[in-house]
Formats: C-alpha cells, sequence, structure tokens
C-alpha cells in the first residue's frame, strides 16, 4: 500500500515538476525566434477619450505609453517606447500590461521605431497541449498513447495537404483532401482499434456516411440551384469558394462519424460475443437504437462547432444596424448548411454501421474474435 502511493506521489510530482518545465522554458526562449521581441516593463496611460460610430455605438478609446527592452534579435537589450490605442471593447486592439511580452515591428523611416505585431502566447498554448497529453497518458494510458501518435500523424499530413493545395495553386483541392480524410480514418481506426475487421467495417460506415452527406447536398445544390447559399461570406478566399465549403463541411464530419461508427459497431461486436445466436435482423435493430440515443448530441455538437464561430461576427453586424435577415445571411447561412449536411452524414452513419455490422457476422453461430 505504501509502495502504491509513493509512486504515485512520485508521478504527480513529475508532473508537476514538468509543468513548471514547460512554463519557463517558453518565458525564456525568446532567442529561438526570429521576429524581434519585447518585453514590456512599464504601462503608462496617456488619456482616455469617449467614442461613437456611426451607428452611435458608445465606446471609449485608452492611450498606452509601453517601456521595455528588446529580449532577442540585433537590438537585444535596446530600450524602447512604444504607443498603444486599445478600445473598451477590444474588437480589434488589445490592453497591455507589465511583464508581457509582444511581437515587434521594426520601421527605420523617417526614424527607428518600432510597432507591436501581436501578443506572444506561446506559455499558454504549450501548457494547455502539455495538460492534455498529460491528461491522456495517465486517464488513457495506452489508448491515449496511440491517440497522441495518431494526432501529430494526422496533424503532419493535414499541414503537408494544405502546402500541396498552396503549391498546385488552390488546384483540385478537393481530390486532395478527399484522399487525405481516407488516410485520416485508416491512420487513426487503425492505431485506436488495431487493423482488424471491425476496424475495416467502421471505416466503410464513416465513409460511407460522408459520401452519402455529400452527394445528397450536391444533389440538393442542383436542384435548388444555390439559391440562398451566400459563398460570398467566406473571408479572404483566394480560390473557388464552392470546393472549399465542401473541403471544410468534409473534415468537419468525418471525425463525428468516425466516432458514432465506432460506438455502433463496437457495441454490436460486444453483442454478438455475448449472445452469439443474436439474428442479422436482432444485429441491426440494436445497432439502429445505439445510434438514435448519440445521434442526436453529435448532431448538437456539430452545430455548435460550426454555428459558434460566426457568433462574434454575427453580434457585430447586428451591432452595427444590420437586419436579422442579412447578418444570418452573410455570417450564419453557411454554418447553418454545414450543419444540416453534417446531420445528414450522421444518420446516414447509424444505418450503415448497423447494416455493414449486421452483415459481417450473418450466420455466425459462435463468436470468432
Amino acid at each position: 500500500m505504501k509502495s502504491f502511493l509513493s509512486s504515485h506521489w512520485v508521478k504527480l510530482l513529475l508532473i508537476v515538476v514538468g509543468a513548471i518545465a514547460v512554463v519557463l522554458v517558453t518565458k525564456y526562449d525568446d532567442q529561438l525566434y526570429r521576429q524581434p521581441i519585447f518585453e514590456i516593463q512599464q504601462v503608462q496611460t496617456k488619456s482616455t477619450t469617449k467614442i461613437t460610430d456611426d451607428f452611435n455605438n458608445p465606446d471609449t478609446q485608452t492611450k498606452q505609453v509601453l517601456t521595455g527592452i528588446v529580449t532577442n534579435g540585433k537590438y537585444r537589450g535596446k530600450q524602447l517606447q512604444i504607443n498603444n490605442t486599445y478600445s473598451h471593447s477590444h474588437g480589434m486592439d488589445i490592453k497591455y500590461r507589465a511583464g508581457q511580452k509582444v511581437f515587434l515591428n521594426y520601421h527605420v523611416h523617417p526614424k527607428f521605431h518600432a510597432t507591436i505585431k501581436n501578443l506572444k502566447r506561446d506559455t499558454v498554448v504549450v501548457f494547455l497541449g502539455y495538460l492534455v497529453i498529460v491528461l491522456l497518458l495517465v486517464l488513457l494510458k495506452r489508448s491515449g498513447l496511440l491517440t497522441l501518435i495518431s494526432i501529430v500523424i494526422n496533424s503532419i499530413l493535414f499541414i503537408g495537404a494544405i502546402q500541396l493545395n498552396r503549391l498546385t495553386n488552390g488546384g483540385p483541392v478537393i481530390v486532395i483532401f478527399s484522399i487525405l480524410a481516407v488516410v485520416f480514418c485508416v491512420i487513426t481506426l487503425g492505431l485506436v482499434l488495431g487493423f482488424n475487421r471491425q476496424t475495416w467495417i467502421t471505416l466503410c460506415a464513416a465513409l460511407g456516411g460522408t459520401i452519402c452527406a455529400l452527394l445528397l447536398s450536391w444533389l440538393v445544390f442542383i436542384i435548388t440551384k444555390e439559391k440562398g447559399v451566400y459563398y460570398e461570406s467566406m473571408e479572404f478566399v483566394t480560390q473557388l469558394p464552392k470546393p472549399l465549403l465542401a473541403t471544410e463541411i468534409l473534415i468537419g464530419v468525418l471525425g463525428a462519424v468516425m466516432d458514432e461508427a465506432t460506438d455502433i459497431v463496437a457495441s454490436l461486436f460486444a453483442l454478438k460475443q455475448e449472445n452469439p445466436q443474436i439474428t442479422t435482423k436482432q444485429i441491426f435493430d440494436s445497432g439502429r437504437k445505439i445510434g438514435s440515443s448519440i445521434m442526436g448530441p453529435l448532431i448538437n455538437v456539430l452545430f455548435f462547432v460550426f454555428m459558434g464561430e460566426t457568433l462574434p461576427m454575427t453580434l457585430l453586424f447586428l451591432k452595427n444596424g444590420n437586419s436579422w435577415g442579412y447578418s444570418f445571411s452573410m455570417n450564419m447561412s453557411l454554418g447553418m448548411i454545414s450543419s444540416l449536411i453534417s446531420a445528414i452524414g450522421i444518420v446516414m452513419t447509424v444505418l450503415l454501421a448497423s447494416l455493414f455490422t449486421s452483415l459481417w457476422l450473418k450466420g455466425q453461430t459462435k463468436w470468432e474474435p
């Protein structure tokens, strides 16, 4: 008992030491950056004025003078004073405090000065990543490790696909990311479940549900001639928006249908193991019941994901006097379309996962691992 407790205390101590090390390393890693970094040592508030925009929205603007030192690069150790203006709403600016570090842009004309580009946030990001890794390894152990490996591999592949799309000047983006989606599924399911028949059934169900959703949405777009689809609301798009929307939906729905298909197929395999005499129809009906209990939360999750990212801009549109209809059309319509297409994929995956599993296990009178 004592050795058990002591081992857990040692693990806890190592986790705490690791967290402290992560914070310290990212706090003093300025030399690893090529971009100039400025540490704010003193903040002086100059003035605060009330302002009103064209739609009578009140706000306040405050001017700061930031005094500090450059911590890396050729001007390391140089003292600087930088002016900063922020608004109370913080819509497009930030209020800076002493002790923070920021990235700089240097300007040499008409005289040398610097402006702030962005806040240095690597400590928060790396610490959150460390926390995720610790929780996965501590709570899930081997499964957590395999999940981390799949995330790393998929991230590398995703970056590679984006780079390939850039090199082809936005060429066959759907082809690139469709192939990537298949690779994502194979790697993720293979590492988590192993390369067995359960994995292949789950893979077929997830990809089948996604393909059905995209094909049905494409058919609806043809019938309706895409009325009410405002592609111009996709910000900063430098290539054809329709393929990009399809790619966004493809990647977005893939994770949900994989999760759903995995739950249904694993549950049905376990059911077959417990009752080898169960019929094909009973397996199919059981899969539908399992799917009906989990597809509601999944649909809501994707709805919140797609719609939540549009909320800030929608509120800004409404605050600036635009109508609900115009604000929805220009900000939330594509999110709603993505949610509906994803819901179709989730529903189709329930049917396909139940069907494929029942057909695969058809005629087996005893359990075969």
